[in-house]
């Protein structure tokens, strides 16, 4: 993964829904695969310092900073003002049912940490960024005409890879109702 995995923050709590479906109606022809990355995985192989330091952190999540990743195409076909919308939540999240740690930050929506300055979380957070997609952590998901794709998303990141300029690309996607992450 390159880096730009996410979480679906949804609403204006910028929580997540518990799981999300998708089905390749019409899959490009070339291209338009799915990265996963494991977030359990990527806190799992943190060291216990850096388990310890990030356990008790809160981060500020807001919906603007996806905004920075919009095309210029998703820009003008934007024809009215979205509200903002700011989350804090545990860098770290327990999985309600697994009782597992997993990491709960992403590029696409987390500014900073709770009581810091956005410069003063960068660095961290951009080690974060970056560990969170490393090679061991993910695999990538080739569609197919009626492939299902299903992901626990309070724990798993997802990047759509964009290299199909030129072909249709037609998905169906659900979102099952989430939780307040803890």
């Amino acid at each position: 993964m390159d880096g730009r995995g996410h979480l679906e923050l949804l609403g204006p709590q910028l929580e997540s829904g518990d799981a999300r479906g998708q089905r390749g109606l019409q899959p490009a022809e070339w291209g338009g695969d799915t990265e996963f990355a494991s977030q359990y995985a990527a806190y799992e192989s943190l060291s216990e310092g850096m388990r310890r330091l990030l356990d008790d952190l809160k981060a500020v999540n807001a919906s603007s900073k996806a905004d920075a990743t919009r095309t210029r195409e998703d820009l003008t076909r934007q024809k009215e003002i979205v509200a903002e919308y700011v989350a804090e939540h545990p860098v770290v999240r327990t999985h309600p049912e697994t009782g597992r740690k997993a990491l709960y930050v992403n590029v696409g929506h987390t500014v900073r940490f709770s009581g810091m300055t956005e410069e003063e979380s960068a660095p961290l957070l951009a080690f974060l960024f970056r560990h969170q997609v490393r090679p061991e952590f993910t695999c990538r998901f080739q569609w197919r005409a009626g492939s299902l794709a299903f992901w626990d998303n309070r724990c798993t990141q997802h990047n759509p890879v964009n290299d199909y300029h030129g072909h249709r690309r037609v998905m169906h996607r659900i979102t099952l109702a989430g939780d307040r992450p803890r």
